[in-house]
C-alpha cells in the first residue's frame, strides 16, 4: 500500500467517523435539552439549588465560627506568654551553652 493509498484512506475514515461522531453528539445533546425542559427536572434542580445554598450558608458559619474560636485560643496563648515571660525556645534571656559556639547569623 502506498503512502498516498494510506493517507486517503486514513483521511476518509476521518471525516466519516467524524460526521457519524457529530450525529451522535447531537442525539445525546438533544436528549439532554429535552430532559432540562421537563418541569420535574427542573423543579428537582431548583429543591437541589436552595438546599445547596442553605448548607452553603450553615458550613460558612461553622468556618467563620471555628476560626473565630481558633483566632481568640492563639490569641490568649500568645498573651499569656508575653505576660510570664515566657519566650519559648527563642527566648531573648536564654543563652547558649559555654562548650557550644552559637550558629552564625544569616
Amino acid at each position: 500500500m502506498s503512502k498516498l493509498t494510506l493517507i486517503a484512506a486514513g483521511a476518509a475514515g476521518y471525516v466519516l467517523g467524524t460526521r457519524a461522531g457529530r450525529e451522535r453528539y447531537e442525539q445525546i445533546a438533544g436528549g439532554a435539552r429535552r430532559v432540562m425542559r421537563n418541569p420535574r427536572v427542573q423543579s428537582a434542580r431548583e429543591q437541589a439549588q436552595g438546599l445547596v445554598a442553605e448548607q452553603a450558608s450553615a458550613a460558612k458559619d461553622a468556618v467563620v465560627e471555628k476560626a473565630k474560636e481558633t483566632a481568640a485560643t492563639a490569641a490568649s496563648a500568645a498573651a499569656d506568654k508575653v505576660r510570664r515571660g515566657d519566650g519559648g525556645a527563642h527566648s531573648a534571656d536564654q543563652s547558649w551553652p559555654a562548650d557550644q559556639a552559637a550558629p552564625p547569623m544569616s
